[in-house]
């Protein structure tokens, strides 16, 4: 319960301080890279070098992959065929095609199936869906956003994205079986921890709710994605193609439910993809999906 209070607690209180004239029109911008630059590398730090690295992780690292790929081909097929802009496209890939299988993820994963359950949640979340961002979304932003193209900047900005930098460390010290002492994966922990009330305040502070906004339709159309499509290609893949049963598939699924990224919102209206439908994919997404879950833990709770 505590976990949703912070969650609607926080976006609500960005929408208040939106009428608080001391805060900086660019307090945001100054939020999102806090999280990007000190919050997002401190929860690679934290979790991956402990992570146990064999093939049972390969079923929920797919998750990630397979629904950004979906995402991918989905609204590109769709752009092409009704002349959407590279933006728009762009930022529906971003924002449909990742879910949120940390801050909405790990909670509710728990609550259902306990800590065993959050252990998969981590595999969905970090080498999963963290590195589908770090990487693809990382590229797909810097395409879309310039229209050209360029493999040397692009190839700089994964490289140099800090969450990424992060993650390479952080897989390496798994592989030399390497940890950090508890006092430095303490600090991590709560670095990491801000992620969540920054970027649903960040969120709240570009929140506006526009009756007649463009952007509507495409927002329904993003949901739709990701809270509906996302999750019955992950019950098509796994469930009915691979038989996989049990928690390992009722976990994917609900994890391939959850609400949109916020990080993935936050790099798309940074590199300028649609900013407002960005925001409003989470702002709407997030409260939307408590609808939505419990449709899918019913659906699969017998599996």
């Amino acid at each position: 319960m505590s976990s949703l209070i912070l969650l609607f607690g926080c976006l609500a209180l960005g929408i208040l301080l939106q009428r608080v004239r001391d805060f900086p029109h660019n307090s945001p911008l100054v939020l999102n890279q806090f999280i990007i630059y000190i919050s997002l590398p401190a929860l690679a730090l934290y979790y991956i070098p402990d992570i146990k690295l064999d093939s049972t992780v390969l079923l929920p690292v797919g998750v990630g992959w397979i629904c950004f790929a979906a995402s991918a081909l989905f609204f590109w097929s769709l752009g092409k065929m009704f002349g959407w802009s590279r933006k728009l496209v762009g930022c529906l890939i971003l924002t449909a095609g990742l879910g949120n299988t940390s801050f909405i993820g790990f909670p509710v994963i728990e609550a259902l199936y306990g800590a065993e359950g959050l252990k998969t949640a981590i595999l969905v979340d970090q080498p999963g869906t963290f590195v589908v961002l770090s990487t693809l979304g990382i590229a797909l932003a810097a395409v879309f956003s310039k229209g050209q193209p360029d493999v040397k900047v692009i190839t700089k900005k994964i490289l140099f994205f800090p969450p990424f930098l992060m993650f390479i460390l952080a897989v390496l010290l798994n592989v030399l079986h390497l940890s950090f002492p508890d006092m430095l994966k303490d600090v991590f922990q709560r670095l990491g921890s801000t992620v969540t009330p920054l970027a649903l305040v960040s969120v709240g502070m570009q929140l506006r709710i526009e009756r007649r906004s463009k952007h509507w339709r495409f927002l329904a159309l993003g949901l739709l994605f990701q809270l509906v499509l996302a999750p019955l290609l992950i019950y098509l893949l796994y469930v009915q193609m691979l038989g996989v049963k049990g928690e390992l598939a009722q976990i994917t699924v609900m994890e391939a439910a959850m609400a949109p990224m916020i990080t993935g919102s936050i790099v798309a209206a940074s590199y300028g993809l649609k900013p407002r439908l960005a925001n409003m994919m989470v702002g709407f997404g997030i409260p939307l999906s408590f609808l939505t879950l419990p449709i899918w833990y019913w659906i699969i709770r017998g599996i």
